[in-house]
């Protein structure tokens, strides 16, 4: 018990679902984690996996743990730089794949839009209200296939992605 009281653990995350929760969901796009999807209270079809759009979601999930966790731009900044080695990794990934390093661009903005929406452990965002994400539509309503029958190779492209 005493090593479990040193983890750094938030203890509440209960005002903050609101917000938490819609991002996380359409994060879960596998058939395989329907069943959490439906924990959650949703019962639609996974979401279409869209790259772009998930990118931005993560990133405002990343920008909000900062937050709560108390962790500053600065050191965010860093973290950021940190999930790498020489041939490998978040960073090195994203350069080949899009030319940069997309997550070190999302995050700070988030974060800083977050900040001064005046977002802390003690002080939840609201959607639409204190904070606006990006996404149209609104994270938790993004796009869903279309109902094929589940054998369908191109659903399964779909909500896998490539």
């Amino acid at each position: 018990m005493f090593v479990c009281k040193q983890l750094p653990v938030l203890t509440t995350l209960e005002p903050h679902l609101p917000l938490l929760l819609p991002r996380v969901l359409e994060l879960l796009i596998r058939h395989t984690t329907c069943p959490l999807a439906r924990d959650l209270g949703d019962e639609g079809e996974p979401f279409r996996w869209d790259e772009a759009r998930r990118a931005q979601l993560r990133a405002e999930l990343d920008a909000y743990f900062f937050h709560l966790y108390g962790i500053s731009a600065e050191d965010a900044d860093y973290i950021l730089d940190t999930f790498q080695s020489e041939a490998s990794g978040l960073r090195n990934n994203e350069i080949a794949k899009y030319g940069e390093h997309r997550t070190k661009l999302l995050v700070p903005t988030e974060y800083e839009r977050m900040a001064t929406a005046g977002l802390s452990l003690e002080n939840a965002l609201v959607d639409g209200e204190s904070y606006a994400s990006l996404l149209t539509p609104p994270p938790g309503h993004g796009p869903r296939p279309a109902a094929t029958p589940p054998d369908s190779s191109s659903q399964r492209q779909e909500l896998h992605g490539p």
